[in-house]
């Protein structure tokens, strides 16, 4: 297979802030393309896409949760890039759904949203961004956000823990199927990590806890899982495909 090394056409979901603007930055500073999508955070997407070095970048909105918008998102993705090399999953929504302070309504109707951005979402970017790697016959890389959470458990957030769980078993399922074309499927899973959307829980007691649980003494940056993700995306990461990479500073050990 002919994966470049640079130059790849990297569609990247939920890129408007956070975890997925770092992602965005570290892909157009290897001399990559990249497709920015968003949901409903345009502004934001736009300002993420303005940061990018290089030429040649996209802007895509669409709704994931929706089969229909997520293959529109692809085409969109694919046709202003010329094609994609590489994935990343990125997308989800994390709402917070204790079992005993949560109404039955509630319940299911966050349960329903956390799989259809989470998961299926997921899976059906991997498929439609899959078949055109397969049909431009040069393999490609497939990169999923998951989840500490997904192995040490989410009590006030269970459907975010288990989509994420089902995440990582997806993408080894797909590592598998998809590993005759040239496309490896891996995933990261990482810990807390310092965004803005998160910034202000790490004050006072509560991020004082948060830094302690890790020996580091310190939550992670986005910048660190993007550096992560790059490898993974890159053809001399063909042999980690299957694997789910923990990310969360020795926090959650796992065998």
């Amino acid at each position: 297979m002919n994966l470049p090394a640079t130059g790849r056409r990297v569609l990247i979901s939920g890129a408007s802030r956070g975890l997925g603007r770092a992602l965005a930055q570290a892909f157009a500073t290897s001399g990559d393309r990249v497709a920015v999508h968003y949901g409903s955070r345009e502004d934001e997407a736009r300002a993420t896409l303005a940061s990018l070095k290089g030429e040649g970048h996209a802007l895509v909105g669409g709704d994931l949760s929706d089969p229909a918008g997520a293959a529109d998102v692809a085409g969109r993705a694919a046709g202003a890039l010329g094609g994609l090399d590489v994935l990343v999953n990125n997308a989800a929504v994390n709402l917070p759904h204790p079992l005993a302070d949560t109404s039955y309504e509630d319940w299911a109707a966050l349960w329903q949203r956390h799989v259809s951005v989470n998961l299926l979402a997921t899976a059906n970017l991997s498929h439609l961004a899959a078949r055109r790697m397969i049909d431009q016959g040069t393999g490609g890389r497939i990169v999923n956000i998951g989840s500490r959470g997904a192995f040490r458990g989410e009590p006030d957030h269970p459907a975010y823990g288990a989509t994420k769980a089902a995440v990582h078993a997806l993408g080894q399922s797909l590592a598998v199927s998809l590993a005759p074309y040239g496309i490896a499927v891996a995933s990261v899973a990482p810990g807390f990590f310092e965004t803005e959307r998160v910034a202000h829980r790490l004050s006072g007691e509560e991020g004082a806890a948060i830094r302690a649980q890790s020996p580091f003494g310190r939550a992670g940056t986005a910048e660190e899982i993007a550096a992560a993700v790059l490898w993974l995306a890159s053809p001399v990461a063909e042999w980690a495909s299957g694997t789910v990479l923990d990310l969360n500073g020795a926090s959650h050990l796992r065998t």
